[in-house]
C-alpha cells in the first residue's frame, strides 16, 4: 500500500489560537500534532512506502472547486495583511445569507463571509500551501489506484469533507475526497464515497448531490443534534439526475459499535448495488469513544472491523484522511483501520 504525506500541513496549525467566547475547549482541535501521530502509526505500521505527493498542479482541484473560491484561498492572506501588516490569522466576523441578494463584493471581509461559513476555519499565511499539498495527496492516492494499486492512503491536514465547491467550513479547505474521486471518474471509473467521519460530508454531498456517476453514502450523527446541522437528513436523496446517489445514514448520539457496524453494512449493500470501479473512504476517527467533539462509543478493536468489512468489497480503495481528534488513541486507530481494511480485501 502506497501512502502520501506532505510535511507542510504543519505550518498551518489552528491550535495556537485561543478558543473563542461561547467556543468549547475543543474548538481548535483539527492541530498539526494530528498529522504527526498518523505518520508516526504509518511508519510503525509497516503498511508500505510514505511518499511525497508529486504537484499534479490546480487542474485536478478545480475540476471540483469554483476558481472564485481558489483565487481566494490562495491570496486571502496576503490581501489582509497588506491592509494590516499585524495579521496573524483570518475568521469571518459576518457571513453572506441565502436569504439576502448576495454578490460576492470586493472586500476581503466580505469575501471571507461569503467562502467562509462557520468560524471554525481559519486562515493563516500558510493555509493554503497545506490544504493544497492535502489534496495533492488525495491526488497522488487516486493516480496510484489508477495505476493499478489495490489501495492507497492519503494523510491529509487539513481534513477536506466540509468543503463544499465554493465554501468552505468544517476545519475544511478544499474537498480531498471529491477530488481523488472526480479524478477518477476524469479516468472513465464509477466511483462510490463512503464516509465514516462523526460528522456529515456535507461538502461532498454538495459536490455531487445531481449527479448520477458518483454514489455517496455516509454515516454521521444525526445532524438534529450535531455538526454541521443543516445538512445529512436520511431523505437527501439527491437532486435532478441524481436522484437515488446520496444514501444518508444519521445515527443517534452515543451510538455503539453494534448500531454502526449495523448502518455500515446497510452502506456497504448500497455501494455494491452501485457496482463501482473504485472506492473512496472520507475517514475520520472522531467516531471513537472519548473523541473530544464526538459522542459515539467505538473502540479501536471497532475500527478493525469496519477495515474488514469495507476491505471484503473487493474493490480498489482510495482512503481519505478526514477527522479524529483523540490523539493519545489516533495513532492506534489508524493501524487498527488499515490492517482490517488490508486483511478484509485479502479474505
Amino acid at each position: 500500500m502506497k501512502s502520501f504525506y506532505s510535511p507542510g500541513h504543519g505550518r498551518h496549525d489552528p491550535g495556537q489560537l485561543p478558543q473563542p467566547v461561547g467556543g468549547s475547549d475543543n474548538y481548535y482541535s483539527e492541530v498539526a500534532a494530528r498529522g504527526y501521530l498518523l505518520l508516526d502509526a504509518l511508519r510503525a505500521g509497516g503498511f508500505g512506502p510514505i511518499i511525497a505527493p508529486d504537484d499534479a498542479g490546480l487542474e485536478r482541484i478545480a475540476s471540483v472547486h469554483s476558481r472564485q473560491l481558489l483565487d481566494f484561498l490562495a491570496t486571502a492572506f496576503d490581501r489582509m495583511a497588506q491592509i494590516n501588516r499585524r495579521t496573524t490569522v483570518l475568521v469571518p466576523e459576518n457571513f453572506a445569507v441565502a436569504r439576502n441578494p448576495l454578490r460576492v463584493g470586493a472586500s476581503i471581509w466580505a469575501q471571507l463571509g461569503h467562502f467562509c461559513y462557520d468560524t471554525s476555519s481559519p486562515i493563516f499565511q500558510h493555509t493554503w500551501d497545506a490544504a493544497y499539498w492535502s489534496a495533492q495527496c488525495a491526488i497522488n492516492a487516486a493516480d496510484a489506484v489508477a495505476q493499478g494499486a489495490t489501495t492507497s492512503y492519503a494523510l491529509c491536514r487539513p481534513p477536506g469533507h466540509h468543503a463544499g465547491a465554493d465554501l468552505y467550513g468544517g476545519f475544511c479547505y478544499l474537498n480531498n475526497a471529491a477530488i481523488a474521486a472526480q479524478r477518477l471518474v476524469d479516468d472513465g471509473a464509477r466511483a462510490a464515497i463512503l464516509d465514516v467521519d462523526y460528522h456529515h460530508g456535507n461538502g461532498t454531498q454538495s459536490i455531487f448531490y445531481p449527479r448520477a456517476d458518483v454514489l455517496f453514502c455516509s454515516l454521521h450523527a444525526d445532524p438534529d443534534h450535531d455538526y454541521p446541522f443543516y445538512w445529512g437528513y436520511a431523505d437527501e436523496t439527491g437532486a435532478g439526475p441524481g436522484v437515488g446517489y446520496t444514501r444518508n445514514l444519521p445515527l443517534p448520539l452515543g451510538c455503539d459499535e453494534s448500531t454502526y457496524l449495523d448502518a455500515l453494512g446497510t452502506a456497504l449493500a448500497t455501494v455494491a448495488a452501485f457496482a463501482p470501479d473504485v472506492l473512496v473512504i472520507s475517514l475520520g476517527f472522531d467516531t471513537f469513544a472519548g473523541d473530544p467533539v464526538g459522542t459515539f462509543a467505538l473502540t479501536t478493536e471497532s475500527f478493525q472491523r469496519i477495515g474488514a468489512q469495507c476491505g471484503r468489497l473487493g474493490l480498489p480503495t482510495v482512503v481519505v484522511q478526514e477527522g479524529g481528534y483523540a490523539r493519545a488513541a489516533l495513532g492506534a486507530n489508524l493501524t487498527a483501520f488499515l490492517t482490517g481494511l488490508l486483511d478484509g480485501s485479502r479474505a
